[in-house]
């Protein structure tokens, strides 16, 4: 658990010097337990404090990166206590038997946009099916030649000893290291400086690979469960989060995985893992009608439930506007600007769309909160000069109609009164036209 107010206080200087930019010792420490200061932003504390302090907040579950994918670091085992921090990585697996350039293109396909954010696979797992070390090498050099994200490699120690030598120098996850190999899997991630997979299905004798990994010098860890089904996932995954972040129990301090298979109940599992805090799951397949509910789940779970997604404020133009296009405006919540944005699209219309910023809040929201008033609005169309490039009619949101009169005051030109709904703006534009 993070440090409280009252603890991160005891380790400062108790001066109120305000050289921290606060008035107080204790508004500092404050600032701290709500991690919105740092340590060092007080220049009188001891260098006793600070290490004491980085080893209390050093986040329980360890943040293991696989190229440019971070996994763990996670704080909380609720998403609302503050947030999560690194997104779920799917993986899908590639054969050493199979076609691999167009097993590669497969997987490059599975990427998808949703509201100004593009979803692809994260890693690929390269598994060795053929038990040829020739042939293996071979697959692992033709996806590192197709493939410059992360990767899994999934081998007996035998034939990890002879591929590593190929594939050292991209760092990839090593899956995986049991009761029976864990000697030699441990000094192959050691010897390469390559994170370990260590699976048990058992959770003492898990936490006991993990000791032995860490003591012989592994601290980039992925536990593997090896959960079998939904209720083995929430079960194991909740003992070992729990421990790791209440009881800060160590050896359970690592990001979790799955391997799920493929079909309809590989994603019921990925579901639950991505709920249940794991940090990887690696599929045998993986369908882009799967794939699309499955990477919108993850957003919806990783983002921070505090704070809205939102866009940019500024002047969008959708299709070629002219100096008599239409000007629409909205906030800068994100659902509602995609969504407005797609409507508009449909018409075929050119339109001036401004975006205002209300905090992330949406249309309703953002008025009755102050946000979204007739002077904000205003401004924003002023300051984008928009006004300037178009004399077209501005169209206000038809929720918050009882602006209208006062908009049409400050702005001077005529303001009309749009849809309430956006799908019916494509009709309300051609209506317009």
């Amino acid at each position: 658990m993070m440090p409280t107010a009252i603890e991160f206080f005891k380790l400062l200087p108790k001066t109120n010097c305000k050289d921290c930019g606060q008035p107080t010792c204790l508004a500092f420490a404050m600032l701290l337990a709500n991690q919105k200061a740092k340590m060092d932003d007080c220049p009188h504390v001891s260098r006793e404090s600070k290490d004491a302090m980085e080893s209390t907040t050093a986040p329980p579950v360890r943040t293991v990166a696989v190229g440019n994918v971070n996994m763990g670091g996670e704080t909380v085992l609720h998403r609302h206590e503050r947030r999560f921090i690194n997104p779920t990585a799917y993986a899908v697996t590639i054969s050493d038997r199979c076609d691999i350039p167009e097993r590669i293109d497969a997987v490059k396909k599975l990427s998808f946009e949703r509201v100004g954010t593009v979803f692809d696979v994260d890693m690929v797992s390269v598994r060795c099916d053929s038990g040829d070390a020739g042939v293996f090498i071979k697959a692992v050099n033709a996806v590192m030649g197709s493939w410059d994200r992360p990767f899994i490699l999934e081998c007996g120690a035998g034939i990890l000893k002879e591929v590593i030598k190929e594939a050292a120098h991209r760092r990839p996850l090593l899956y995986c290291a049991v009761h029976e190999n864990a000697g030699e899997m441990i000094a192959i991630a050691k010897d390469n400086s390559c994170p370990l997979v260590l699976r048990d299905t058992d959770m003492e004798r898990l936490a006991d690979l993990a000791a032995a990994a860490a003591a012989a010098g592994v601290n980039d860890i992925v536990l593997d469960t090896g959960s079998a089904n939904l209720k083995e996932c929430i079960e194991r995954h909740t003992v070992v989060r729990r421990s790791a972040i209440r009881k800060r129990f160590k050896q359970f301090g690592y990001p979790l995985m799955n391997r799920v298979g493929s079909g309809e109940y590989a994603v019921a599992m990925a579901v639950m893992s991505t709920m249940k805090y794991g940090s990887l799951v690696i599929f045998d397949d993986l369908k882009n009608y799967e794939a699309l509910p499955l990477f919108t789940l993850r957003q919806n779970i990783y983002t921070d439930p505090q704070v809205p997604i939102q866009v940019k404020q500024g002047l969008y133009p959708i299709g070629e506007p002219d100096g008599h296009s239409p000007i629409f405006f909205t906030t800068n919540f994100s659902l509602t600007y995609f969504t407005v944005r797609a409507d508009i699209e449909k018409s075929k219309i050119p339109v001036w769309l401004q975006i205002v910023d209300t905090e992330g809040l949406s249309v309703l929201t953002a008025y009755s909160a102050g946000k979204f008033s007739a002077e904000h609005v205003a401004e924003s169309l002023n300051a984008s000069g928009v006004l300037t490039r178009s004399d077209g009619i501005v169209v206000i949101p038809g929720l918050v109609a009882r602006m209208s009169a006062k908009l049409h005051e400050l702005l001077g030109r005529d303001v009309i009164i749009g849809t309430t709904e956006s799908r019916d703006i494509p009709k309300f534009l051609r209506e317009l036209k």
